[in-house]
């Protein structure tokens, strides 16, 4: 995993050269919590920004914008801009793609009513994995995966497969949740489950109709740049994710440089979603961000 700082990606010994090496000024754009398969509570998000001495982070949730009421309430105790944001799960050429948006109307009774819908669709996945795993002779339930959350699962939370990797782990068929994921979660691996979903276009129209900025998520992570390509000439997007945990020195130039190609805005975040077994899930909070310049480029391209 790299670690881009604020302002564009250089390390730390070439912004501090720079003289740019310092916290003021830095955003987390990407950030789970609770509400989809973060580990910590929305204002556990924010408390961890505030010390990592960020100035704004995003609560990009799983389809789900449940937990950004929260966080912005923790916002205005710590004293950080929380952006409302979501990740909506799409998927085009047989590849699952994320879409992140921005500044959306998380009040929308249109989006909460799509977003419902996404849920419904994961769970119906979530179920067919879990039939998947029992033919391979694991003995294991939705219930049990519930119940290893330790608390109670709200009506508009959703379980995602880091929570079935979990439980693997528990049931001991898995030594940790990337062990899971190659074994049974992943693409391609002996659990997988594609269901069907909306397109990456669909998901910038949600966004644009939610009065939110589009943002393609890690473009790297899919392995396909003719794809990125893609799906850039023909959605209506606002801005793509350059800087991610899961992206080196060579996705950071191939990717802005398709920004500049397309004039869209460069965001970055580090997909943070907590620990499991010890193991931090793509990034620390705070360990890839961009400049506070990057929202008000973000506001200004709102549908």
């Amino acid at each position: 995993m790299t670690d881009p700082t604020s302002h564009s990606g250089h390390s730390e010994a070439e912004l501090a050269t720079a003289g740019l090496a310092d916290t003021a000024g830095r955003c987390d754009l990407h950030t789970h919590t609770q509400a989809s398969d973060g580990m910590q509570p929305p204002a556990e998000n924010v408390r961890l920004g505030y010390e990592a001495g960020l100035a704004a982070l995003a609560i990009t949730d799983h389809d789900t914008v449940s937990g950004v009421a929260e966080a912005l309430e923790a916002g205005k105790r710590y004293g950080i801009t929380v952006v409302p944001g979501v990740e909506i799960s799409t998927r085009q050429s047989g590849k699952e793609i994320h879409v992140l948006g921005y500044y959306i109307d998380i009040e929308q009774e249109l989006l909460l009513s799509r977003l419902e819908e996404q849920r419904g669709i994961r769970l119906g996945r979530n179920e067919a994995i879990l039939e998947k795993l029992r033919g391979l002779g694991i003995a294991i339930t939705l219930e049990q995966v519930v119940s290893g959350l330790g608390r109670e699962l709200k009506p508009d939370e959703s379980i995602g497969r880091p929570h079935i990797a979990d439980e693997l782990v528990r049931l001991g068929a898995a030594v940790d949740m990337r062990d899971a994921f190659d074994k049974y979660l992943g693409e391609g691996a002996a659990a997988y489950v594609s269901p069907p979903r909306i397109t990456p276009e669909t998901a910038c129209q949600w966004i644009r109709e939610a009065g939110g900025a589009a943002v393609l998520a890690h473009p790297g992570i899919y392995g396909d740049d003719a794809l990125v390509r893609r799906i850039v000439e023909e959605c209506d997007l606002d801005g793509i994710e350059v800087y991610h945990s899961d992206h080196g020195p060579a996705e950071h130039e191939r990717y802005l440089a398709l920004a500049e190609e397309f004039g869209l805005r460069v965001t970055g975040g580090s997909d943070f979603h907590g620990a499991r077994q010890g193991v931090v899930f793509h990034g620390d909070l705070g360990s890839v961000s961009v400049p506070a310049a990057v929202l008000e480029q973000l506001k200004a391209a709102r549908g």
